[in-house]
């Protein structure tokens, strides 16, 4: 190989890789780093694409902003530290003009760690971690980003809106802050092999569309692990669709025994370490597969329609969980309708499926839960293969189960099923195939309790 080549490929590999450590960036952990960063992904951007690298070290940072055709890739010890509130060193929220519609996790995005918006081609990639230590979990934010009476507090690890052709693969995200990725109006995406321990939610998927997530895992001790969305933060209802959930596995344990390998059950919370769809619900969810997943001191499976939109074409298979808190399996719709006012649409779910499924030591609060709307039910759930281990223990319930309405879906604050095993109301075709429930001790309430149940059939 002549001198010539060798210096042409040296060229080529140089233009392609953009070490932040040419940029200015220190990696001590008390410099802050995220400007050096931002320079690369701009150089890297002029360019057009390369891969913008984080060699080994402590990097402190404020917000990082993505551009279209740039690979962020964080080496084997590299670590991405949150900057403090105290160093104002976040980006100022966009405005928004309906922020009442949803959480202010989904109304703002440039308060974040790391956030692109409107870009293409983006990826976050390497053996490396991002620590969310200066981020708040709190949901407080404002236009301008004013939470809690401070200016230039970071919001989530890791946000990104209105992309496409997106991928996140192999870091470690802990302490994520209010979410540790958010995806919001995103088409085309892949996150795989990725690992979290974090205090709130650990994925949110919002109104997007071919995405999947596998290979990951989500210890989530205070609230959602893997959840898709749909909420008004595009200013229109939109669908979430064509979404894969597969090879993942979902924990409740304390935060940060996950990571240090001591997996330590938390104390119960109101939720934590679920799949879940909803609660933002303005558009709805259609084509969404879930399979192969694990579910280890978790709240289960919840699947809510509570904000005039759709929910259909849901299949779930080959699910294991252990150690559950409140309920199993969890399906209603509702009319919190938290969105426009002029729309006046009723929520509505059908085409649910759900098979191969095995649970064990299953709080008794609640069994498997299938409800609708009067005048609008569910239509066709099939569950075949299941088994459920209750704990049992529970007591005869006298008072009505209430309806959904406007509440907020969550069994917890309903309080106890009917039935220790299903209780469905307000369905139209509900089929269970060798479906067995189990106690541990002795229940006062039935197996099964239906109330304005149509095609009910069990084989």
């Amino acid at each position: 190989m002549t001198s010539q080549l060798l210096v042409t490929l040296a060229l080529a590999v140089s233009n392609l890789f953009f070490n932040v450590k040419d940029y200015g960036a220190a990696g001590d952990g008390t410099t802050l780093d995220h400007e050096a960063l931002n320079r690369a992904i701009v150089a890297a951007s002029a360019s057009g694409g390369g891969c913008v690298t984080v060699p080994a070290g402590t990097y402190l940072c404020g917000s990082i902003r993505l551009k279209s055709n740039v690979e962020l890739h964080l080496q084997a010890g590299a670590r991405i530290v949150a900057a403090p509130a105290s160093m104002k060193a976040y980006d100022e929220s966009e405005p928004f003009d309906f922020p009442e519609y949803q959480d202010g996790g989904h109304t703002y995005f440039h308060n974040s760690l790391i956030w692109a918006d409107g870009e293409q081609n983006v990826s976050i990639t390497g053996p490396g971690m991002i620590d969310g230590e200066g981020l708040t979990k709190r949901d407080t934010e404002q236009a301008g980003n004013v939470q809690g009476g401070s200016i230039g507090t970071g919001d989530k690890a890791i946000a990104l809106k209105q992309c496409k052709n997106i991928l996140i693969r192999d870091i470690t995200i802990f302490r994520g802050g209010h979410f540790a990725i958010i995806v919001t109006g995103c088409e085309r995406g892949t996150i795989d092999n990725v690992t979290i321990d974090t205090n709130r939610d650990g994925i949110d998927i919002d109104c997007c569309k071919y995405l999947t997530v596998s290979n990951t895992k989500v210890n989530t001790p205070t609230d959602d692990a893997i959840v898709l969305k749909s909420s008004y933060a595009l200013k229109r209802p939109v669908l979430c669709e064509h979404i894969l959930i597969t090879n993942c596995l979902v924990t409740g344990y304390k935060l940060g025994t996950f990571l240090d390998g001591t997996y330590q059950p938390e104390k119960v919370n109101w939720v934590c370490g679920r799949i879940k769809l909803g609660t933002e619900s303005n558009g709805g969810y259609r084509n969404i597969t879930i399979s192969n997943c694990t579910c280890m001191w978790s709240s289960g499976l919840a699947f809510e329609e509570v904000d005039q939109g759709r929910m259909e074409n849901i299949t779930v298979s080959n699910i294991s969980m252990s150690h559950v808190h409140h309920y199993p399996i969890y399906i209603t719709t509702g009319c919190r309708n938290r969105g426009p006012k002029e729309v006046t649409r009723n929520s509505s779910a059908r085409d649910i499926y759900i098979s191969n499924v095995v649970a064990d030591d299953c709080d008794s609060l609640a069994g498997i839960i299938v409800t609708g709307m009067k005048g609008e039910p569910i239509r066709n759930v099939s569950l075949t293969d299941i088994r459920i281990q209750y704990r049992g223990g529970g007591q005869q319930v006298d008072n009505p189960y209430r309806e959904q309405g406007t509440n907020y879906p969550e069994p917890r604050w309903a309080g106890p099923t009917p039935a220790y095993g299903l209780f469905a109301r307000h369905v139209d075709g509900l089929t269970l195939r060798n479906v067995q429930f189990e106690l541990q001790k002795p229940d006062e309430r039935p197996e099964i309790v239906t109330d304005d149940v149509q095609n009910f059939t069990r084989e």
